[in-house]
């Protein structure tokens, strides 16, 4: 019987022990998580605009038509963070049963919409390669140089003045391109006026003149750009999920340490 009471005893020290630093701890970590999802609400949300405008401008390059969707799904994360942010402080300062939980939920949500949203962006990022390369060197085949609305002609000029580039892998991809679609003899090659440096207003594409053209190769400007900003918004959801589990794990103690008050809605003493 005296070693039973010792083991109680014990272990009430060891709970009131652990009582004094954890949930002090667990107030203090949630108070500057609720700082921390301010901030990369920012971050987050730069990086959902990013890719859905760079979707928006080189659209017709993508033959995928959901790429949008891991910018959108950060994005609406991003939102969800500012009342996060607030809710996990505000916990922090005073333990609410209500705010617990509605912080609670809110975690869940953005950890499914974060997960969602770095797998997509994975995804994305490996598959879209090798479509690029099809996709623009088709465009290229069929740019029509003598029609500026024919098949493939505008969209190729946006990307090569947008970007500052010309051709897929380089500007000789013009050479068999031009002389196939624009009928033009091989020695008479010449290269799109988009390839032109903006400072050579008299440019018209001439192969004698490289110091007037752009030489890089638009796929792999495209492919850096796209890289960027898939990888961007992968490790920013995967960064963040780590946090909204550390602040699920300190919420959870804190409600740990406040259990729910008996609520007795059908007592006949509530009634008389």
């Amino acid at each position: 019987m005296r070693q039973v009471r010792a083991v109680m005893v014990l272990s009430s020290s060891l709970w009131c022990y652990e009582d004094s630093w954890l949930r002090p701890f667990a107030r203090s970590l949630l108070r500057f998580l609720g700082f921390i999802f301010w901030g990369t609400a920012a971050a987050l949300a730069f990086g959902g605009v990013f890719l859905i405008l760079m979707y928006k401008n080189y659209r017709y390059l993508f033959q995928e038509s959901f790429l949008a969707l891991p910018g959108w799904l950060a994005l609406a994360a991003a939102l969800i963070l500012l009342p996060t942010g607030v809710l996990a402080t505000s916990v922090s300062a005073k333990s609410s049963r209500y705010q617990q939980g509605a912080l609670m939920y809110l975690l869940l949500i953005l950890l499914w919409l974060e997960i969602s949203s770095a797998v997509l962006a994975q995804f994305y990022s490996i598959r879209m390669a090798s479509e690029l390369k099809s996709t623009m060197g088709y465009l290229v085949y069929q740019y029509n140089g003598t029609h500026s609305q024919g098949p493939g002609s505008r969209p190729v000029d946006v990307v090569q003045r947008k970007l500052q580039c010309c051709g897929v892998q380089n500007y000789t991809d013009w050479l068999k391109a031009t002389a196939a679609s624009w009928h033009l003899p091989a020695e008479k090659a010449r290269v799109p006026e988009s390839c032109c440096k903006e400072k050579y207003s008299h440019c018209r594409g001439d192969l004698h003149h490289l110091e007037q053209l752009f030489q890089e190769g638009c796929l792999k400007k495209l492919e850096d750009q796209l890289h960027f900003v898939m990888l961007y918004v992968f490790w920013c959801c995967t960064v963040l999920s780590i946090l909204e589990l550390l602040a699920g794990v300190s919420n959870s103690i804190l409600m740990r340490h406040q259990p729910f008050h008996d609520v007795r809605i059908l007592d006949s003493s509530t009634f008389s």
